[in-house]
């Protein structure tokens, strides 16, 4: 199994153990939710949990993989798009999760977009929430 497909199953069974090993130890993590990434494997777990609390419903729809641009190796990042529709506070919302590995195969990058606009603001709302009930600074 890939890490890709790891990842995806993880999410999918909201098994937070089953992260263990996936990400690069300075793994970056951007999301609509704050613009300056979360940084380190301790602080994606961190932030993972409470995404996998905030979305209900949740179920990815599809999937892309390809290259994008050169990374900072100096060779083609690997990367790859998992597509998803999920309900935060009754509000629909469709997203992407966003994958770059690094040399060694693990995630190196990750980044979660979601639209409609207004779907960013709820779930800002209900993740800086959750962050602050984990004692996570937002």
């Amino acid at each position: 199994m890939t890490i890709v497909e790891r990842f995806r199953a993880a999410v999918e069974a909201r098994d937070l153990d089953a992260f263990d090993g996936m990400f690069s130890p300075d793994v970056r993590f951007f999301s609509p939710v704050k613009f300056t990434p979360f940084e380190g494997a301790p602080a994606v777990h961190g932030l993972l949990r409470v995404l996998l609390r905030t979305f209900e419903d949740f179920r990815y729809v599809g999937q892309l993989a390809g290259e994008a641009e050169i990374g900072p190796a100096g060779r083609p990042v690997e990367s790859h798009i998992l597509i998803f529709r999920a309900t935060v506070r009754g509000k629909q919302i469709h997203g992407l999760d966003l994958l770059q590995l690094g040399d060694d195969g693990l995630i190196e990058e990750f980044t979660v977009m979601v639209r409609p606009l207004s779907a960013v603001t709820t779930l800002s709302e209900a993740v800086v929430a959750g962050l602050a009930a984990d004692g996570i600074a937002p």
